[in-house]
C-alpha cells in the first residue's frame, strides 16, 4: 500500500498510527495510507464516514500511552456514516441507513461477565480504533450487532461525539452514584465532561467544574455550571460525587479530599498517570469511594442515546477537515480544543 505524509482524499484511504510518539514533535505520528474500501465480513456493515470525533483515547494511542494492538491501526471510534454494503447475516441495518460506530467493537458473549450483563469487562472485548481500524478514514467496517442506528435529522458532526464522549460520560455518571439534586464535581472539561455536565443538570443536579483551561471554565458557566475554577481550587461546598476526566493521577487526592462523607469519585479515562500516596483519614475515611470506569456496555450506549435525544445537549464543536487529523490531535494535546473536535471528509 502506498503511504505518504501528504494528504489524501477522504474516500481513498485512511490515517494510520505509523510510529507512536509525541504529537507536539512537529512531525505527527499519523501517516496517510491509500487503500480501497474494505469488504464487510459476516455480520459486518461497511460505513462511509460522514464525521468522526477526535477522542483523547485516540491521542493516547497516537502517542504510545496505549500499546498498539494491531500494526498501523487507524484511530477513531466516534463514527457517523451511511451503510453502503452489508455482509452475510446482517439484519440490523440496510444499505442507506445511518449508523454509529463506537468504542466497543465486540465481546465473546460467553464469559461470566457477558452472561451477567457486564460485557464491558469481557477479557476478549475488542475496540474500534485499537483492535480494528477506526474512523479516521473514508470507510470503516463494524459488527452490525455493536453499531447504533442513528436518526437522519441531526448533523453528523453533532452525533459523532455522543458515541464515546457521551456514552462513557453516561457510564461515569452512573458509577459516581450522584444522589438526586446533589452537587457533582467534574475535573477536566473536554468532550465527555461538557456533555456529562448537561445530562447531570437536566436530571436536576448541581455542577462544579475544575479545569486549568480558562476557555473551558467559560464554557462550563455558559452551560449552567454553578462553579468553575482551576483544577486545584477548593469546591464551594463538599461534593456529593465527582468524576475525573483529566488523565492526571495527582488530581485523584484533590478530588477525594473535596468529597463529602459517603461521596464517590469515578475515574473515567482509559489512561491515568500515577496516583500519589493517599492518606486514609483525609482521602478515604468516612466511606468515601474511589471507582474506575471501564468502557461501556451496549445497553449503556442505547440508554444514553435515548436520553440525549430527549435532553438535546449543546455540543461545542471544533471542526477539522480529515487531512488535518494530526493538527486536531496536536490541538487536543495542547488544550486548544474547547468542547469537541470532529473530523469531516475533505
Amino acid at each position: 500500500m502506498e503511504t505518504t505524509r501528504a494528504t489524501g482524499t477522504a474516500r481513498d484511504g485512511a490515517w494510520v498510527v505509523a510510529r507512536p510518539g509525541p504529537v507536539s514533535s512537529g512531525n505527527g505520528p499519523l501517516e496517510w495510507e491509500r487503500r480501497p474500501p474494505p469488504v464487510p465480513a459476516d455480520r459486518e456493515i461497511l460505513v462511509e464516514v460522514e464525521a468522526c470525533g477526535v477522542c483523547r483515547t485516540d491521542l493516547h494511542l497516537a502517542e504510545g500511552d496505549l500499546p498498539p494492538r494491531m500494526p498501523r491501526c487507524t484511530p477513531g471510534h466516534e463514527v457517523v456514516g451511511r451503510v453502503t454494503s452489508t455482509g452475510p447475516g446482517v439484519t440490523e441495518f440496510a444499505v442507506g441507513d445511518r449508523a454509529g460506530v463506537a468504542w466497543l467493537a465486540g465481546v465473546c458473549g460467553q464469559c461470566r461477565y457477558c452472561r451477567s450483563g457486564r460485557e464491558n469487562l469481557c477479557p476478549a472485548s475488542t475496540y474500534t480504533g485499537w483492535d480494528r481500524h477506526g474512523g479516521y478514514a473514508g470507510f470503516v467496517t463494524a459488527d452490525a450487532r455493536f453499531a447504533y442506528p442513528l436518526p437522519d435529522g441531526p448533523a453528523a458532526e453533532e452525533l459523532a461525539p455522543l458515541l464515546c464522549a457521551g456514552i462513557i460520560g453516561h457510564r461515569a455518571l452512573s458509577r459516581a452514584n450522584l444522589p438526586p439534586g446533589g452537587l457533582l464535581g467534574i475535573w477536566g472539561f473536554g468532550a465527555s465532561a461538557h456533555l456529562t455536565a448537561q445530562i447531570a443538570l437536566a436530571r436536576g443536579a448541581r455542577v462544579a467544574v475544575f479545569t486549568r483551561a480558562p476557555a473551558a471554565r467559560d464554557l462550563a458557566r455558559d452551560l449552567g455550571a454553578g462553579f468553575a475554577g482551576d483544577s486545584y481550587d477548593a469546591p464551594p461546598e463538599p461534593l456529593d460525587a465527582a468524576i475525573l476526566f483529566a488523565p492526571v493521577g495527582e488530581l485523584v487526592p484533590v478530588a477525594l479530599a473535596a468529597l463529602d462523607r459517603g461521596g464517590t469519585l469515578a475515574i473515567a479515562g482509559i489512561h491515568l498517570t500515577d496516583i500519589p500516596t493517599l492518606n486514609y483519614q483525609h482521602h478515604l475515611f468516612q466511606e468515601r469511594t474511589l471507582r474506575s470506569v471501564t468502557a461501556n456496555t451496549r445497553t449503556d450506549g442505547h440508554d444514553f442515546l435515548t436520553e440525549a435525544a430527549r435532553v438535546r445537549p449543546s455540543i461545542h464543536l471544533t471542526r477539522y477537515p480529515l487531512h488535518q487529523a494530526n493538527t486536531a490531535l496536536t490541538d487536543l494535546a495542547a488544550d486548544r480544543v474547547t468542547g469537541v473536535a470532529v473530523l469531516l471528509p475533505d
